[in-house]
């Protein structure tokens, strides 16, 4: 007598898992900038818009230090993983630099009395955003796609020495931009624990999502070169 096959449970994917850890996390974030985070006694209620402007731009500087490092790696090893994450992590970096300026603007309105500035972070960042954006630009206006790997990754190396020049500008350079508050230049006591701890949990909210949209973005990426390869194929045998 057959017996039945045992009911096989869905695997969750590296996807879903950080959708479901990333959902839950955002939740947990926003509660704690809402209604535990305390209110700033000189900014007021506006300053909680730096539990998001930080995070997302230190995110964006780990998502272009995955640039240039793929970038080095295609270069030397001409293989399209690398080629692959490298623009993942540009898209998704570019996104985050770009809501991280915007989150400044809207900071600086109420506290600065303009809606920008051109001083060395602020100034220092948009170059970065430029850099990035026409590192996609020239992706997508490549002769070819081996050229337009080529080419990007060669910004990608070059513009990385951005990165280091944004974080350290408020230190070499007279600005009114706030100082650090996390890294190595982050003054012992800048922020009260409660303040601290949860600029830390949004750090790795916006991780765990930077992580998800760059998985997701690089297997969209291979299935991608796998059509463009089975439509080349079919070319070259008439079908």
């Amino acid at each position: 007598m057959a017996t039945a096959d045992p009911v096989r449970r869905p695997r969750l994917s590296l996807t879903d898992l950080l959708v479901v850890l990333g959902a839950a996390l955002m939740l947990a974030d926003v509660y704690l900038i809402f209604m535990v985070a305390p209110t700033d006694s000189v900014l007021g209620d506006v300053q909680r818009i730096f539990y998001f402007h930080v995070p997302m731009a230190l995110t964006s500087f780990l998502a272009f230090s995955v640039v240039f490092v793929a970038s080095i790696l295609y270069l030397v090893q001409r293989h399209q993983r690398w080629d692959r994450l490298a623009q993942a992590a540009a898209e998704t970096g570019v996104v985050y630099v770009t809501l991280a300026l915007l989150t400044g603007i809207i900071w600086a309105r109420p506290v600065w009395g303009t809606w920008w500035q051109w001083e060395p972070r602020l100034t220092t960042t948009l170059i970065l955003w430029l850099i990035y954006v026409a590192y996609l630009m020239i992706r997508a206006y490549a002769p070819n796609r081996t050229q337009g790997a080529r080419y990007a990754a060669v910004v990608g190396i070059v513009g990385f020495v951005d990165v280091p020049i944004v974080y350290y500008s408020v230190q070499w350079w007279r600005s009114i931009h706030p100082s650090a508050v996390v890294g190595p230049l982050a003054e012992a006591g800048a922020l009260e624990p409660v303040m601290l701890g949860i600029l830390l949990f949004s750090c790795l909210t916006f991780l765990v999502l930077y992580l998800y949209l760059v998985v997701e973005r690089t297997a969209l990426r291979g299935l991608e070169d796998q059509v463009r390869l089975l439509k080349f194929s079919m070319r070259r045998t008439g079908r």
